[in-house]
């Protein structure tokens, strides 16, 4: 079972809901921190009555917005020429594939931000690439608070509606995010498999030249 770290308690003791909005908010800047506990942690503490359960709704869903408008901005500091330039240098990528990259972006964008919130890791990283893009902000600020509402609405209430034995809630979403990452791990791999099969030989490239 899955223990909630001290300063999200320490949060919550001292704010109440926005300390769960907070501790959201920081965790849609470093994805590592758990939302997996806090969600649920929020819905006990509602079922407690340490906090309302719809001020718990309200401030964790704002913070994912918050959380996610800050990393937006930081798409949008960044570009698309810096963009491209930064992962040009990277190893085994090419410049079609940023393009490849965008142009699937500017055509499921809108889909990949809304349902980009449901799946852990991804869920704040997707933010930079429509600060890149330049999703226009309203139709951002929408899809995000709409899927951010979702998961966790569903992950406040499964805490409220389980009271002490909200941790359940954790071990099943932390399965859930190490296999999402398991499969986002054996893509980057085949990826790289792909590009290492398709370099040209040293003789090759003699022939051509």
């Amino acid at each position: 079972m899955t223990a909630a770290p001290q300063w999200i308690n320490g949060l919550m003791d001292t704010l109440g809901a926005p300390g769960a909005g907070l501790a959201i908010a920081l965790e849609n800047l470093f994805p590592p921190l758990p939302s997996e506990v806090i969600l649920p942690l929020a819905g006990f503490a509602a079922s407690t009555g340490q906090m309302h359960l719809w001020a718990a709704l309200l401030w964790t869903t704002a913070g994912s917005v918050i959380g996610a408008l800050a990393l937006y901005g930081v798409g949008a500091l960044l570009g698309r020429d810096r963009t491209v330039a930064i992962a040009a240098r990277l190893p085994l990528v090419k410049t079609s594939d940023i393009e490849k990259t965008e142009a699937w972006f500017l055509r499921h964008g809108t889909k990949a931000v809304f349902f980009g919130r449901m799946i852990p890791i991804f869920r704040s990283l997707i933010s930079v690439p429509a600060g890149v893009e330049r999703m226009p902000l309203p139709v951002f600020l929408g899809l995000t608070t709409l899927g951010s509402a979702l998961w966790n609405t569903v992950f406040v209430m499964a805490g409220y509606t389980l009271g002490a034995n909200w941790t359940q809630v954790t071990d099943l979403v932390s399965t859930y995010s190490k296999i999402v990452l398991a499969l986002a791990a054996v893509a980057v791999v085949a990826f790289l498999a792909v590009r290492l099969l398709r370099r040209p030989t040293s003789s090759e490239v003699s022939e051509s030249s």
